[in-house]
């Protein structure tokens, strides 16, 4: 889930007007018609998933023998399957045109469709967990059971945290009302929120990025503070929904017997917290490689002091990039995994139709790749002919092979592979292929791509090992302090955000503290998952300790990463990237990448020296 970006301002000062998603090249979309081939379609599925919801009622109480606990298995993921093609169609459609109010309808209907499938079939846990523990394990056994195995095991492991059946199904009934707040605030950041112009171009969310990383340091600076005026001018709004989508979570922790909402979170994928206190401890021990990098980028940029709209300012000139050329990187740069990996990525990304990377008006921010309910993988993402744009697919398109391999692998039945085992796979193929780019720059001595690689990568980093580590410390200090029985107003969110920020950028960026400070808001799809932004600082980290066994042994490594990728769901992600070589209860894996991070810095410290 990266953030994307667009086309930079116009060299006449007119704004350039988007195209109505109607009028976007049919090829530049994704293949949607994969899940229904209409609207229709879609309606008609509306119809008639209540009723197969309903139905799975008539499954209480009769969970007693291994013959009806498998029966009502098997009609219950046949109904999740649907369920799942039936959302991603909606969803997808509100991503792609924010004015749509009948694609806005269809997700908030299937939003209830899908709680109503909480609250129905809430029986399931607790009359599972009410059966002999011993005889449960001994259906398990039994050759039948093999699909259903880890996801019962882990409904099993779970025992403390399950709650009677009449509770289950009050704590599904509010699933639907408690993610109100995770829908109000994108649509204000996507809808309601306007932006102002920079250097004549209106900032949309599809564009800041661009605006922000152009040559032209007014434009630059008009950007970054209008964009940040613009969540200020709503700041009292964004954090009481933020605020009381905390004070939820904590809520449900607390039902269901955690200590604490972080526990809660991680508790079920068996993710210690330790993995996130030893990531933010190291974090803050190695942020002078950051303040070092700071005054680098200064001394690049010729500039007296740092700003906040200097931190992505391009440091050459920026090399266009069609959708095509970035296909035929990320296929050159994935080679070492094999043929097959490189075949299907590129039909995906081609003849497919896996990607919506069109420009258009209403298009949502940012990026992500949906599973597309076992149909085929989709990415989402605004394409600006930039190496942001690469670098975006390169990491999105890594989610999807990850569950196109899996789901080969693994019967539905089987759990899909957690966030945290998938921010591993989408830096991975980041990481491979710009190794892969920056060994081609250096043969062929071109200076200027090795410069602007480099720059792709440092921007890379500083929204997972920067922005992301800093979402992950206020986060956990907000849940803190609602766990005390303290608030949460905008004034307590910007100035610890401000705080966090200052903290990375040491003494080589002079800030404006109102403005950074509204950093949280900005990030409205994140922080209402709840413990999610950390997750990209352990995957980028998991990655680039992948990464460097290929330097050791190519085959042995494509091997043991492939075997990653296929397992899917169907280990624990701190197991399966143990047993991949990773230790994510070590500080190894973030120390090895801020290692990484400085070899780049001191790289960029020697092509300024050559330059001078």
């Amino acid at each position: 889930m990266t953030a994307s970006q667009s086309s930079g301002p116009q060299s006449s000062g007119q704004p350039r007007p988007l195209p109505a998603r109607a009028d976007v090249p049919r090829e530049q979309t994704w293949d949607i018609e994969a899940l229904f081939a209409t609207p229709g379609a879609w309606e008609a599925e509306a119809g008639a998933l209540p009723g197969s919801i309903d139905a799975l009622a008539a499954y209480a109480g009769q969970l007693n023998t291994p013959e009806s606990l498998l029966t009502y298995m098997k009609v219950a993921d046949d109904v999740e399957l649907r369920l799942s093609r039936f959302f991603s169609y909606a969803s997808m459609t509100a991503s792609v045109d924010g004015h749509d109010a009948e694609a806005a309808a269809r997700r908030d209907r299937a939003s209830s469709i899908a709680a109503r499938y909480g609250s129905v079939s809430a029986f399931f846990r607790p009359e599972l967990l009410a059966l002999d523990e011993a005889t449960v394990s001994g259906w398990l056994s039994q050759p039948d059971f093999a699909d259903q195995r880890v996801r019962l095991e882990r409904i099993l492991r779970n025992r403390p945290h399950v709650r009677s059946s009449e509770i289950e199904e009050l704590l599904g009934a509010v699933a639907a009302p408690f993610a109100s707040e995770r829908g109000i605030h994108p649509a204000l950041a996507n809808m309601d929120l306007r932006f102002g112009m920079a250097g004549g171009t209106p900032v949309t969310q599809g564009n800041v990025d661009s605006l922000v990383s152009g040559p032209d340091r007014e434009v630059r600076c008009e950007a970054w503070e209008n964009y940040a005026d613009a969540h200020l001018a709503a700041r009292h709004s964004q954090a009481a929904m933020y605020a009381t989508n905390v004070r939820q979570s904590v809520f449900l922790a607390r039902a269901r017997n955690y200590p604490d909402a972080i526990t809660a979170s991680l508790a079920p994928d068996r993710i210690p917290v330790e993995v996130v206190t030893t990531l933010l401890d190291t974090y803050r021990a190695n942020t002078p490689i950051w303040h070092r990098y700071w005054r680098v980028r200064r001394d690049w940029l010729g500039l007296k002091e740092l700003r906040e709209y200097d931190v992505k300012a391009s440091l050459v000139p920026p090399r266009k990039v069609e959708y095509a050329q970035a296909v035929d990187w990320i296929a050159d740069g994935m080679a070492p995994l094999g043929e097959d990996y490189v075949r299907d990525l590129r039909f995906g990304l081609t003849e497919d139709r896996w990607t919506d990377y069109a420009e258009n008006d209403g298009k949502r921010q940012g990026a992500y790749s949906n599973g597309g309910g076992r149909v085929k993988p989709f990415i989402f993402m605004t394409w600006n002919g930039t190496l942001g744009s690469y670098s975006t697919l390169a990491h999105e398109i890594g989610h999807s092979m990850h569950s196109l391999l899996s789901m080969r692998e693994h019967a539905y039945s089987v759990p899909r592979y957690t966030l945290f085992h998938a921010e591993v796979a989408s830096n991975f193929n980041q990481a491979m292929v710009r190794q892969h780019l920056l060994k081609e720059a250096r043969a062929t001595g071109d200076t200027t791509l090795e410069i602007a690689i480099i720059e792709e990568a440092l921007g890379n980093f500083h929204r997972y090992f920067f922005i992301m580590p800093t979402l992950a410390a206020f986060e956990l200090e907000c849940y803190r302090r609602i766990e005390a029985g303290g608030t949460l107003s905008a004034p307590d969110l910007n100035t610890l955000t401000a705080d966090l920020l200052s903290q990375g950028y040491g003494d080589g960026v002079t800030m404006d503290r109102e403005r950074s400070g509204v950093l949280w808001a900005q990030f409205s799809t994140h922080l209402y998952a709840n413990f999610y932004a950390y997750q990209y600082a352990t995957g980028i980290s998991a990655a680039h300790q992948l990464l460097e066994q290929f330097g050791e042994d190519e085959d042995a490594a494509r091997e043991n990463y492939l075997r990653f990728l296929k397992s899917g769901g169907s280990r624990d992600p701190i197991d399966a990237l143990k047993e991949a070589g990773v230790d994510m209860l070590s500080p190894e894996p973030v120390e090895a990448t801020f290692r990484t991070l400085a070899g780049y810095v001191d790289r960029l410290e020697e092509l300024l020296a050559e330059r001078l």
